[in-house]
């Protein structure tokens, strides 16, 4: 929701646990409150807008109605569900192509036909190297600097600058390969080569009821 044109796709798994009428039923359920959902979000940034907009001071919050504005203006395409047996290859495969078939879909995605220069392609099969190597350790993080001097080591990325390297980590962190969160000043020099470590931290430290599981320990 913060992210300008986002395309989000549902996917529903476990259909293997719900009868064939309930799957249509709990999808259209899905749907509805996802609808709702984004109803609801369009309607609370109306009225913080024109709350700030009517406040005695209004130049006091201009920041706060710049960021709102500009997540106003964000839009959110949300494709259809789709639900899915984790447990039958086939449904897996069903999901590949639904995605693949969006993914090319330009009206979705106007720079799919974008061409990307070689080195893009050069410096992503370097970092899965480098990734791959057994020099790097397994949770995948990497100073910046030192990312660009092992990737320098390369003969065909001996010139390659820092500059053009941060804009293909942009391109490579919005593909998911890497994670770079360039924006938060603490982890700005930091790439994380392997985004699963990532996960896997967060779901041990966020979890499902975790608030209620610590209010309710002594």
């Amino acid at each position: 929701m913060r992210v300008p044109n986002s395309v989000v796709l549902p996917v529903g798994t476990h259909v293997d646990c719900c009868r064939e009428e309930e799957v249509e039923e709990k999808r259209r359920d899905i749907m509805a409150k996802i609808t709702a959902m984004l109803m609801e979000r369009k309607s609370n940034l109306a009225h913080f807008i024109n709350n700030l907009e009517g406040s005695e001071e209004p130049e006091f919050y201009m920041d706060q109605w710049e960021r709102l504005k500009e997540m106003e203006n964000c839009t959110l395409t949300i494709l259809n569900l789709v639900a899915v047996n984790c447990t039958d290859h086939r449904d897996i495969k069903k999901l590949e192509a639904t995605i693949l078939e969006h993914v090319k879909n330009e009206e979705l995605f106007p720079e799919v036909v974008r061409v990307l220069p070689p080195v893009y392609r050069q410096v992503e099969a370097a970092i899965i190297d480098i990734a791959q190597s057994e020099e790097t350790a397994d949770h995948g993080m990497m100073d910046l600097q030192y990312l660009l001097s092992k990737l320098s080591r390369y003969k065909h990325l001996a010139n390659l600058g820092r500059e053009l390297l941060q804009d293909i980590l942009r391109y490579l962190h919005r593909i998911g390969l890497v994670v770079w969160y360039e924006e938060i000043k603490h982890l700005e020099s930091t790439v994380f080569l392997q985004p699963t470590f990532l996960i896997t931290m967060f779901k041990l430290l966020v979890r499902y009821r975790l608030v209620q599981q610590l209010e309710s320990i002594s």
